[in-house]
This record gives C-alpha cells, structure tokens and sequence, in this order.
C-alpha cells in the first residue's frame, strides 16, 4: 500500500492528500499545533508534533511503511542557527538516518522557493538557471535542496526539487486581503512576480509521483508573470470594489520578510512540468485563478 507521510502538514500537502486517499493511499504528516493535529486525524489522517527540536515517538511510529515523502519545512538560515552540518534542514539533521533505513521510500518531493534565483532583472528563468540567493533565507534554501539532492544520490532514493511560486488558492488570495482590508498596491518599476494556484502545486506533485526522476528540479509557476499590483486591482474590479491607492515601493513601510520579496525580480519559466510531466494547468494565469476563486 502507498503511504505518504509530509514533514509539514501544510496547505500544498493538504492539497494532496484527498487526491491519494481517493485512490487507496494512508496519509500521515506533522504539525506544530494540536489543535490541527486533531482536525487532521478528523479526516482520517495519522497526525504527530514536530518543530523541528528532537525527534518524537509519534514520527518514529508513523515513518514505518511510508513510500512517498513529502517536505515543506523551511531550513534554518547562518543567523538562525544553523547547524555545523552546514544545511540547517531539520528532517535531515534528525531523521537521515531513519530515512535511509526505512527501504520503502519510492519518492522524496522537497518543497523549496523560487527565490533561490534571487535577482535576476526581471529575466526568465529555468531550471538551468544558477541559483543567485541574495538573503540568508535563500542560502539556506540552496544548501538544503544539495543537501536532499546528495541524500538521493547516496541512498538511491529518488528525490525531486520543487521551487514553487507565490501559493494562492482557497482562503489564500487576494480576495482574503481586500475583505480583510490587508491588500495594498505596492509600485516599483519593472518588478513582476510569478504565481501558482496551490491545487496545480498537486497536479505537478501527482505527476511527478507517476514519473519518478531521480535528481529532478522543477519550476512550480503558471504561465504569467505580473506585477503584483495588477493582481489587485484585477481582482478589486472583479468584485466591483475600488482597488487601494498605489504605494511607492520606496515610501511604502514593508516588514523586512516582505520587502525582501521586492528585492528580486525574475519571470518563472514553466516548461519543463509540461514536456517532462505531461501536466496541463488548471490555472495558467492569475486570471484564471482568480475566477475560480471570486467570492
């Protein structure tokens, strides 16, 4: 029986799941916080803590017999304490061992970012692209992606790099933040973001899943770059709202993570989900999204 157990029971993995428990497959996964640990195992998922300290019993229970393992934790950064293994991942630095041992694993997907291109002036990008971090964040996430990718190549067990776009789906769009009043059009000249709705993050990961590539990267975007403002102000008109006031990005008082999304800029290209997977998406442009998701 294929089971998948997801080092981060977030909102890609509960994408997924229902997809493969349709289909005969038990699901497993970790949380922080009880509370969804409980409404996961209300839908029939195995559910145990994990913040990323030491090893629990619950995980060591529920790694057993797991064929397919999907990861979304993010690394710890130099600043963060990153540890002297040098890739300051915490599946890795507690369960390698566990992991290499378990001899049922068939796939590893690593949810990683495409931030990893850092900035790129507003140019495509692909898979070739050398990674061009420019925030401790994104160096961890570059020596966390080796860091997987060397474990596949030790282990033989396949494991694929997903760098995803900027998520948004069901209650995570910018129609939650006009209604919560929290959407703002921030300008800055030139910058354009690429974007991915999170149910195709579960049809590339469905694919990838029928066609394991050992080593594999793959960029998780939908075809149309855009600036993020355009996002808003679409999305505004669509509601027959009247989108928010452009902000300068240089008089616009950002949180540091924020901001240090808008100190890169680069155009996600797509077309290796397509020719290697076979994946058609169901959103190819934030439009498309969008309509799907107007309350």
């Amino acid at each position: 029986m294929s089971r998948l157990f997801a080092f981060g029971f977030g909102y890609c993995a509960q994408a997924l799941a229902p997809r493969l428990t349709a289909r005969g497959w038990t699901v497993a996964g970790t949380a922080r916080d009880e509370a969804k640990r409980e409404a996961f195992r209300a839908r029939g998922y195995e559910a145990a803590p994990f913040s990323g300290e030491a090893p629990h019993a619950d995980i060591d229970r529920l790694l057993p017999g797991t064929t397919h393992l999907l990861h979304s934790i993010p690394p710890d950064s130099h600043d963060e304490g990153h540890g002297s293994d040098g890739h300051g991942d915490h599946v890795l630095t507690h369960y390698r061992e566990a992991l290499a041992k378990l001899g049922s694993l068939e796939w590893v997907g690593y949810l990683s970012t495409v931030g990893v291109y850092g900035d790129q002036q507003g140019r495509w990008v692909d898979e070739g692209t050398q990674p061009k971090p420019n925030s401790a964040r994104t160096e961890a996430r570059v020596a966390a992606e080796q860091a997987w990718l060397d474990f596949g190549a030790e282990t033989g067990v396949p494991v694929h790099i997903f760098r995803l776009a900027g998520i948004y789906g069901p209650g995570r769009s910018v129609f939650d933040k006009l209604a919560a009043g929290t959407a703002r059009r921030i300008n800055k000249h030139g910058q354009v973001f690429s974007r991915i709705h999170v149910d195709d993050i579960a049809t590339v990961l469905e694919a990838s899943i029928a066609k394991p590539s050992a080593g594999a990267i793959y960029n998780v975007a939908d075809d149309e770059p855009a600036a993020p403002g355009d996002v808003v102000a679409h999305a505004a008109r669509m509601i027959g709202a009247e989108p928010p006031p452009e902000i300068d990005f240089d008089e616009a008082d950002l949180p540091p993570m924020v901001r240090s999304f808008y100190e890169g800029s680069r155009k996600i290209g797509n077309a290796r989900i397509k020719s290697d997977l076979g994946v058609r998406l169901a959103y190819p442009t934030f439009r498309d999204g969008l309509a799907a998701l107007k309350p």
